[in-house]
């Protein structure tokens, strides 16, 4: 579970049974944000309407940090313990983004639920199936495998002035904000929407679009990966998950994974680039 690795990568070991149900209970027990940090979420969520969710999330953390009565302690034993709050607060803080974006009130975490399904709730405001917890619980085992990327990089820079971890996080989270980097699943999805939208009516293959896209040296989302030059393991991983949520839960929208299988094909063929964890997360 994600609760696990987690743990491991926290506190540099696996967890025994007791160790993970402690840490578990710490995780559930620090999910509640100040309703003064989620109402100046939930107002700048909708006002002005194109503020970025990864702005708004940098503004969320910022503020909580003034509540932590131990954000200047860089203590090993004080960082393990804020690590547990924010890892805690901040799917609480995206429902609070994400509510009244889609009209809703805010719902409350649910200590019934693990992370990965009480984030989906948070999000939602519907409690999850088994296999859309699943899916979200492997996506964010996946993308903690994040050792010297773009926005990990630049919280290690900001930590190592022995600034607090809060100021990390949010510098970490305006590198992960751009296309280039955690941005890219999104700008994926808008890829492949695009694809969809000018090859419906039938006046231009898939394979016409792609070599078009190339021709105009149009820089395609998802595709190649720094460490991982022969494929992201990742990749196949979260498409297998999605395809399975897809088939149980929305069947119709296995046309987008159909489309991304044949841009995915061509990639490789044409250009021999691999698609990396970002390509099938926008279809997921």
């Amino acid at each position: 579970s994600f609760e696990e690795v987690a743990f491991l990568l926290l506190a540099g070991h696996k967890p025994s049974a007791t160790e993970l149900a402690e840490f578990d209970q710490a995780l559930k027990d620090n999910r509640n944000v100040e309703a003064s940090v989620l109402d100046v979420i939930e107002r700048i969520a909708v006002e002005p309407a194109d503020v970025h969710p990864m702005s708004i999330l940098r503004t969320g953390i910022s503020m909580v940090s003034h509540l932590d009565p131990e954000c200047e302690d860089n203590s090993t034993e004080a960082e393990y313990r804020k690590s547990i709050r924010l890892m805690a607060k901040i799917p609480t803080l995206i429902g609070a983004c994400q509510a009244p974006r889609d009209g809703r009130a805010r719902v409350a975490p649910d200590s019934s639920l693990s992370h990965a399904a009480n984030l989906l709730w948070l999000m939602t405001g519907k409690k999850p199936e088994s296999i859309a917890t699943k899916v979200m619980d492997v996506s964010l085992i996946l993308y903690a495998e994040h050792d010297f990327n773009a926005s990990t990089f630049t919280s290690r820079v900001i930590a190592s002035t022995n600034s607090d971890m809060h100021s990390a996080v949010c510098g970490g989270i305006g590198a992960l904000k751009g296309n280039l980097h955690g941005g890219a699943n999104e700008a994926a999805m808008d890829m492949l929407a695009d694809i969809m939208k000018d090859t419906s009516d039938s006046s231009m293959t898939v394979e016409q679009w792609m070599h078009r896209a190339f021709d105009e040296k149009r820089k395609l989302m998802g595709f190649g990966h720094r460490v991982y030059k022969n494929g992201d393991h990742r990749a196949g991983i979260l498409r297998e998950w999605g395809l399975k949520y897809c088939e149980e839960v929305e069947p119709e929208k296995k046309a987008w994974f159909d489309l991304g299988d044949e841009v995915q094909g061509i990639m490789l063929r044409e250009k021999d680039i691999h698609p990396n964890v970002d390509f099938p997360c926008g279809m997921t």
